[in-house]
C-alpha cells in the first residue's frame, strides 16, 4: 500500500506548474490537464482540461480555472497514474 507523505502545498504546486496534473474537487468531480499558473491563494489554472466524473470522462473544457476552496487534492499526472 502506498504512503502519503504530506508536502508544503507552495512549492509543490509550483514545481508542478507547466506539467499535466490531476485535480479532485470535494464535489467529486475530477479535471485532468495542465497546471498553467497557481496565485498566492492556490487558486488554479488548467488548460487543454478534462472533466471527470465517477471515472469517465465527460469530455475536453480546455482552459478552467479552479477556486482554492474547491480542491480536495492535486498531483502530478504520472504520480496518479502509477499509484
Amino acid at each position: 500500500m502506498a504512503t502519503i507523505q504530506p508536502v508544503n502545498p507552495k512549492p509543490f504546486l509550483n514545481s508542478l506548474t507547466g506539467k499535466p496534473i490531476v485535480c479532485k474537487l470535494k464535489w467529486g468531480m475530477e479535471y485532468r490537464g495542465l497546471l498553467v499558473s497557481v496565485d498566492g491563494y492556490m487558486n488554479l489554472q488548467l488548460a487543454n482540461t478534462e472533466e471527470f466524473i465517477d471515472g469517465a470522462s465527460t469530455g475536453a473544457l480546455g482552459e478552467v480555472l479552479i477556486r482554492c476552496n474547491n480542491v480536495l487534492w492535486v498531483a502530478g499526472a504520472e504520480e496518479h497514474m502509477e499509484a
